[in-house]
């Protein structure tokens, strides 16, 4: 019903992101659809607008800056009005407000023991790792000082890999396990008030601890 209202009233907002989509980035539709990992394993078509051009080869880890991304696409990355379309998911019951960010299925697939968890939750527009990671482009941006400062990798090995072979081995072995982490919490500390807490500093851009960290 929530989800019903909120396509209600921002259907304007929809219209009008869709028409700019297609008027900045012709040639390829205003959404992009994607199969995810929902509740259980079920893979279901997951829609966002479309922030990358159309013909590109590369990896689904992207950054800021990554030339796919158009200069429109990174100003709804920005402001999350990209995932706008995940209402639609949540009125059809394939995702929730609250929950964790649904994954491709390479990375669902290697969750093990106690990690799968995760697969028992219905996927969220917002949750305690979207939120903690909202900028993850433009962390990943950053990420060859960040792995220089944090001695993830040594020095050498850092200088010969590529800005985007850093980045996926930093969401790899850094971000994504720090995800699954929060959102194993998440399923094993349900909180009804906790969800409305981050409904609301989601849209309202705000912070809010978590877990004693915070998101």
């Amino acid at each position: 019903m929530v989800a019903a209202i909120g396509l209600l009233f921002l259907w304007p907002v929809l219209l009008i992101v869709a028409i700019l989509v297609k008027m900045k980035m012709p040639g390829g539709p205003a959404f992009f659809v994607q199969k995810r990992v929902g509740k259980g394993g079920k893979l279901f078509d997951c829609h966002k607008f479309r922030t990358m051009t159309v013909k590109h080869n590369g990896s689904t880890v992207s950054v800021a800056g990554d030339s796919r991304i158009t200069p429109l696409g990174a100003t709804l990355r920005h402001y999350k009005l990209d995932e706008l379309p995940g209402l639609w998911d949540v009125l059809i019951g394939n995702m929730s407000f609250v929950g964790p960010r649904p994954d491709v299925p390479g990375y669902a697939d290697k969750l093990q023991g106690d990690d799968r968890d995760v697969l028992k939750l219905r996927p969220g527009i917002t949750g305690p790792a979207t939120m903690k990671y909202r900028l993850e482009d433009e962390m990943l941006a950053d990420v060859r000082r960040q792995m220089s400062e944090g001695r993830c990798l040594p020095q050498e090995q850092i200088d010969n890999m590529t800005d985007q072979e850093l980045a996926i081995w930093y969401n790899d072995h850094v971000i994504y396990p720090d995800k699954v982490r929060l959102n194993c919490y998440y399923y094993r500390h349900y909180s009804f008030v906790k969800d409305i807490q981050m409904i609301l500093c989601t849209v309202l851009g705000k912070k809010m601890e978590y877990n004693g960290e915070q998101i």
